[in-house]
């Protein structure tokens, strides 16, 4: 296929990206603006009605809602299948177990949950975490161990967003000047999924959709690619691309940081977009800033010391530029590694970002951070934060102030060009999911200078291994250990695209531009755990479960909680007077009921009451709200349209699968019924008045009595 039919391609999409939909996608759209407007969506009724919009910092204009989470039911349980907008893993990291990796935790959904103040907590604390993993290399199952456990929480394949702004109101775990936590809050696109490398490997971090014959192998899904197949669009290249809100270094650095401009200490925060591809040579290497001119000697003579780097980067306030994770070289693998990448399909990764200063105060109180992202060719993105005050004293700067200034820093911008120009790649847009986690890894924040004589261990009950971790670090894990809390956690859209720059905003998992669904039904076994906890997925998420629970009372099934529904006053109010109504008080989620009241779905549970929710309410306990994705669907857009592939897919219950089981039990007896009357007849048809048996004609031949034909002869 020529360049003139890739351009077409690309032209097309674009178009689509800044017009309305048609035909199908156009009726469910219509569908989800209703289905919202009588819902909300994924917004949460707590939200105040403050906070229903807000105005961006970078282009003025006024966005919308079109997400929350303010946690403040306690006690909410986010184990798979129990919550519509997020999933708590129980597994381990891959990167445990893959050659040189750091990570030194087993991710718990119990470490997470809801406490009484409104806030989400993720802990992290020593808890020891065994069990054997298939080395399908070898052939043979591995014993394997960590000493930690913690928490992370992902929107994969429930909330995933296109553009707008992303806002976090959060308090970091442990302490400031105590180095191992890894906190972050960051967007993965829909393609792969945090943690499970194979739904990863050569996708993520591509932002690049151009055709490079030589990193078409590199690229999974590469804009050379005529057929990507799984309902994806020819001539586009895709990936797992990632942005980073923020993730946290904590520790003492003793002072400034070498090569960072301001002078940034320990603890600081990142923020970063992770891009392929990457730069392959005269990078700037880790622990200094880019160089950027040539070295000229007394002599003139000029030695090319220039290396390569982004443009255009702005940093402001107390916010330089990140010296030490320029990115990341994904190499051909190792055999112990849990995914494989030959020779031909490495690549180079970058990481284009820049560290803000923190303060113990982020670490006791509530702090705010804001991204804005306008996605795709011509886009941006703004990393916002809390203002502090700095002053400059002979020469050095010092902090002021604990971090709790009101004003918004804008500290730090990214735009378009920067990618296209020197790399070809562009500001990522993906439809993306949320990702909220505490890691501890061995690479991040640990001693790098340990002794010779020190053992490489990272077990806190085991003496030898002390050297390995901070003073104090394994102090604070014992116990309930540190966790992080966030109070609440938003994402605003906007409705006109001619007030940003970059492609629309948009909701959903699988959008029509750039779809996901029928990839990810494809693959499967990518987006699944490893062996043996495989054992219990049949697919890579469960369906949420709606009521069930084992209760004692109504208060077991959240009949307790008083919630006044804002998104109902909202939406019945003039945009001059959002004040609450009495009328939009809700008392209570479910109430506890024998088992039978809920139908033969729960006719197995054992105990005698179970939670019933009341309409709104979902999961086990009825504990969150009944969010959905009502927004336009690639797959439900192309089996619409296709009469041969939009085929229902059912979901028999109970009753339907007895009732098939007895059928079949029925035509298995007629069966054999009457496959024994068929062999009475055969025997019966032999004997001719009970003993006489019949014999065979036989004929003679011309009269010859030597020569007899009998049977088939004749």
């Amino acid at each position: 296929m020529g360049t003139t039919s890739i351009v077409e391609q690309r032209a097309r999409r674009q178009k689509q990206q800044k017009q309305p939909l048609d035909g199908g996608a156009r009726i469910l759209l219509v569908l989800a603006l209703v289905m919202q407007s009588v819902s909300a969506g994924f917004i949460d009724m707590d939200t105040p009605l403050d906070k229903r919009t807000t105005t961006s910092l970078v282009d003025g204009s006024v966005y919308d809602l079109v997400m929350s989470d303010e946690f403040n039911v306690p006690n909410r349980s986010f184990k798979d299948g129990h919550d519509p907008v997020w999933t708590a893993l129980d597994k381990s990291d891959d990167d445990s177990s893959s050659a040189g990796g750091g990570s030194l935790h087993f991710y718990n959904s119990s470490w997470i949950t809801t406490t009484e103040e409104g806030m989400l907590k993720i802990r992290a604390s020593t808890a020891k975490t065994e069990w054997d993993r298939f080395d399908r290399v070898k052939q043979e199952w591995k014993h394997e161990k960590t000493g930690f456990k913690s928490g992370m929480l992902q929107s994969w394949e429930k909330f995933c967003f296109t553009g707008g702004i992303l806002e976090v109101d959060i308090i970091f775990p442990g302490d400031a000047f105590i180095g191992g936590m890894w906190p972050a809050v960051w967007l993965l696109g829909n393609l792969g999924r945090a943690t499970y490398e194979a739904s990863t490997n050569n996708i993520w971090p591509w932002s690049f959709d151009k055709c490079d014959r030589d990193l078409q192998p590199a690229q999974t899904i590469s804009a050379c690619n005529e057929q990507n197949h799984y309902g994806l669009h020819p001539f586009q290249g895709r990936g797992a691309t990632e942005i980073d809100l923020i993730e946290v270094m904590t520790g003492d650095s003793g002072g400034p940081l070498p090569s960072t401009d301001p002078p940034i200490e320990i603890p600081y925060a990142d923020f970063t977009l992770q891009v392929a591809p990457g730069i392959k040579t005269n990078r700037p290497q880790s622990g200094g800033s880019p160089v950027r001119t040539n070295k000229k000697a007394a002599n003139g003579h000029v030695t090319p010391t220039e290396q390569t780097w982004y443009d255009g980067l702005v940093m402001k306030g107390n916010t330089s530029i990140n010296p030490f994770f320029y990115g990341t070289y994904l190499g051909e693998t190792k055999p112990n590694e849990p995914v494989t990448r030959t020779k031909k399909q490495a690549f180079q990764a970058d990481a284009v970002g820049a560290i803000h200063q923190l303060t113990a105060a982020h670490f006791n109180t509530t702090h705010t951070f804001r991204l804005e992202w306008q996605p795709g060719p011509g886009g941006r993105l703004d990393w916002f934060a809390k203002s502090h005050k700095r002053h400059n004293a002979n020469g050095t700067y010092s902090m002021e102030g604990d971090g709790l200034g009101e004003d918004w820093v804008h500290a730090f911008s990214l735009k378009d060009e920067s990618l296209t120009e020197l790399m070809g790649s562009q500001i990522p847009n993906e439809p993306s999911s949320l990702i909220l986690n505490l890691a501890i890894s061995s690479t991040w924040g640990f001693p790098y200078d340990v002794p010779k004589s020190c053992e490489k261990c990272f077990d806190c009950t085991d003496p030898k291994c002390a050297c390995n971790f901070d003073p104090g670090f394994c102090s604070q894990m014992k116990g309930d250990g540190v966790a992080m809390y966030v109070d609440h956690i938003r994402v605003y859209q906007s409705n006109d695209p001619s007030a940003h720059v970059g492609d629309n905003h948009t909701l959903g998992c699988d959008p029509p531009a750039y779809p996901t669904a029928e990839w990810i039904e494809g693959h499967q076994y990518r987006y699944m755990r490893n062996p043996p906890f495989s054992a219990e997925d049949k697919l890579p998420i469960r369906r949420v479960q709606k009521g069930g629970g084992l209760c004692a009372s109504d208060a077991d099934c959240g009949y307790n909680v008083v919630r006044e529904n804002l998104t109902s006053a909202f939406a019945d109010m003039e945009s001059t007077e959002r004040k609450l109504t009495e009328k939009d008080e809700l008392s209570g989620r479910g109430t506890c009921v024998k088992r039978e009241d809920l139908g033969a779905m729960f006719a197995s549970v054992s105990h005698s009451y179970v939670c019933k929710c009341k309409t709104g309410f979902t999961g086990p306990h009825c504990m969150a709200q009944a969010h959905f994705d009502g927004w336009p669907s690639a797959k439900a857009i192309r089996l619409q349209n296709s009469p041969f592939t939009a085929i229902a897919n059912l979901e028999p219950t109970p009753f339907m699968m007895a009732f098939v089981l007895c059928l079949a039990i029925l035509l298995v007896i007629v069966i054999l019924v009457q496959v024994t009357k068929r062999k009475e007849t055969r025997s019966g048809s032999a004997v001719v008045d009970g003993a006489t048996k019949l014999d065979r004609p036989k004929f003679n031949a011309t009269g010859n009595p030597n020569l007899v034909i009998t049977g088939r002869s004749v």
